[in-house]
């Protein structure tokens, strides 16, 4: 078996072994494409938490009889422009893409389309899935939930009921998109897990001890009972990201008909995807010209530091996007090591 130490790959090289070390495990070609895609592209847009990091853990969850690896979709209904489907915890990057791409059909026909899922398997990185409708002009709108997992307590509350239930935006400009990627919460299991094996903390007090006291040791997660991932907004303005909160648990739990009153087990998501065809008002062209206007006045903002000036959402990931897709992807170590030890467990060689 061939080795590497180097950290820089060829993306679609990437792309193609993971395939390959998918479809070792049982699950099936065109999913496991679609999961690799998924798991890359985070990378690319730099959510190395959310990218092939997760690719050890997925086969795990395959092993353990919690994510199937191959079958078909369950339609539970199906109206012109709302649809909900069982996942029957097929992977959710899969069932992520063939919603969107089910939602973008109908919505060029009705101006607007919702696909509703219950039962998917972690649906990775958001903002993996943003950049191409937004660039066929296409409004994409993603939140998800995983009701077998709580981490984040209600605003004023010290026991968990949540999880940080990001929510993912894709909104089309005459350039490039802007990809919204944000948790309700102000930061990730994904990330508390990292500092926390590695015996470091936030830069700030993001999350609650048990008693419900502010702090930046990921080691809250260790106590009995648990510790918590603070709201959107902390202490001060936590009541906003509660109702960003609450507004996920409706768009996902609530429209499936299937979340946390279901006593549900094993890692997962419930989602929701929403895409609206911009054409479908006034216009696309109306559209480019009210969010260009926008995009610049924000763009071109007197910043507070000049060696920080104001941002887009998505500018810098699709920088290092283009970049990495030119020079070659660089893996943060500590997914390097992941990736290294899944090539050596599997017999699949990484790419050179």
């Amino acid at each position: 078996m061939t080795t590497t130490t180097d950290s820089i790959f060829d993306a679609a090289a990437l792309t193609q072994w993971a395939t390959r070390i998918l479809e070792a495990k049982g699950v099936d070609a065109d999913k496991a494409a679609a999961v690799a895609e998924v798991l890359v592209e985070g990378d690319l847009l730099g959510h190395d938490t959310h990218g092939l990091a997760l690719l050890g853990p997925y086969l795990d969850k395959i092993n353990e009889g919690l994510l199937t690896p191959g079958g078909d979709i369950a339609e539970l209904s199906d109206r012109p422009a709302a649809v909900l489907w069982d996942g029957n915890k097929l992977p959710g990057p899969w069932l992520t893409l063939q919603a969107i791409a089910k939602a973008s059909e109908r919505a060029k026909e009705y101006g607007t389309a919702t696909v509703v899922i219950r039962r998917a398997g972690h649906i990775a990185c958001l903002a993996a899935y943003l950049e191409a409708p937004a660039r066929d002009g296409l409004l994409v709108e993603i939140h998800s939930s995983d009701p077998s997992v709580r981490s984040v307590a209600p605003f004023g509350g010290r026991e968990a009921v949540f999880t940080p239930n990001p929510i993912g935006i894709g909104i089309p400009t005459g350039t490039d998109p802007m990809l919204v990627d944000i948790s309700t919460s102000i930061t990730t299991n994904g990330m508390s897990a990292r500092l926390q094996a590695a015996e470091q903390r936030f830069p700030g007090k993001w999350l609650l001890d048990n008693e419900g006291t502010p702090s930046d040791d990921p080691n809250v997660f260790a106590t009995d009972p648990q510790g918590t991932i603070q709201l959107l907004g902390g202490q001060d303005a936590g009541h906003k990201g509660y109702g960003l909160t609450l507004m996920v648990e409706a768009m996902t739990g609530g429209l499936a008909g299937y979340g946390r009153a279901n006593g549900v087990r094993g890692w997962g998501a419930t989602v929701m995807v929403r895409v609206t065809d911009t054409a479908a008002f006034d216009g696309r062209a109306s559209f480019d010209k009210q969010i260009d206007w926008v995009a610049e006045a924000c763009a071109t903002n007197p910043a507070i530091d000049p060696a920080n000036p104001v941002r887009l959402p998505g500018q810098r990931g699709l920088a290092r996007k283009r970049d990495a897709l030119a020079n070659g992807l660089r893996l943060n170590p500590l997914v390097l090591d992941a990736v290294q030890k899944l090539a050596a467990d599997s017999g699949i060689a990484l790419p050179v």
